[in-house]
């Protein structure tokens, strides 16, 4: 059994209670969301680039983003942290490695935690698969786990970076959960997503990897098809889809995912943002009630 770990961060200083009640996801692009809730701010797989610009994804593989950021990463407010699924250049870009905070905390892989170090960064801290990292500020905390990830089929899988999707967790005390967004990171359908449930069968949000991004004819993350089993796997409440039409080594486009969604009858459990658009969402007081 991994030691428990913990991550102290310092308090705003203004005194103010965190606000457990609501919270809101900006889709800024790729994977690229920014989460504000309970105080805390957080960013996921920062890919900044603009349209036109290539990224390389190893073995002389390069691909152009077809579209543009919601915001420039000067735009950015203060961070807590940051959530990377893994290090490929259209999760965390040159752009980033430039002007992110060098002390910022990192959560991710331990792959990608040894190359931001030889970038420059100080605090990446690398999860394994179910591992926890309990990140506190004030009074409140997130509990971030590594959850499985397969970034391709069979033996391409040890040719390409590990990757890790993620479960964040946030406790208005230590033994109450009241928000649980997933994050599946890029990774394709496999046996060991089923873990997931039966462990978090209370999962309020999912963000979904989609793009059915294909190298020589091959998958590498989930197609329109794979996203829907995903989301009848994992089962949470209402799943948002990210990481779609931005490259040109993304094949499934969202709207074919749209249609699947349509036909498999989960229409009413999936929401769809566009590039710059916001997902407020609120938690029941009758779950914080509970918790007090």
């Amino acid at each position: 059994m991994n030691e428990a770990r913990e991550l102290v961060l310092p308090s705003n200083g203004t005194g103010e209670k965190p606000d457990f009640t609501s919270g809101s996801l900006l889709f800024i692009g790729t994977a690229t969301v920014l989460l504000r809730y309970a105080g805390f701010t957080i960013l996921t797989d920062p890919n900044f680039l603009h349209q036109g610009d290539h990224v390389h994804l190893g073995y002389g593989i390069r691909s152009a983003r077809r579209t543009d950021p919601a915001i420039a990463i000067e735009q950015l407010p203060p961070l807590d942290l940051i959530v990377l699924s893994h290090m490929h250049e259209d999760h965390f870009d040159r752009i980033a490695a430039a002007k992110l905070d060098k002390n910022l905390p990192i959560i991710t892989t331990q792959h990608a935690a040894d190359d931001l170090q030889k970038q420059g960064f100080t605090a990446p801290q690398a999860v394994k698969t179910w591992e926890t990292l309990t990140v506190t500020k004030g009074d409140t905390r997130a509990r971030i786990t590594a959850m499985p990830g397969r970034h391709g089929p069979g033996i391409l899988s040890a040719v390409l970076p590990p990757v890790m999707g993620s479960m964040l967790e946030f406790q208005p005390t230590p033994e109450k959960t009241v928000f649980r967004l997933y994050i599946t990171g890029d990774t394709l359908v496999y046996e060991d997503l089923k873990e997931i449930p039966k462990r978090y069968p209370d999962i309020d949000l999912a963000l979904l990897h989609l793009g059915g991004t294909k190298v020589f004819g091959i998958l590498l993350t989930m197609d329109a098809k794979q996203g829907v089993q995903a989301i009848q796997i994992i089962s949470p409440h209402l799943s948002i889809p990210i990481h779609f039409n931005d490259y040109t080594v993304f094949k499934s486009p969202l709207e074919d995912f749209m249609q699947a969604v349509k036909e498999a009858g989960l229409e009413e459990r999936v929401t769809y943002l566009s590039h710059g658009e916001t997902y407020p969402f609120n938690v029941s007081p009758t779950l914080l009630q509970k918790s007090s």
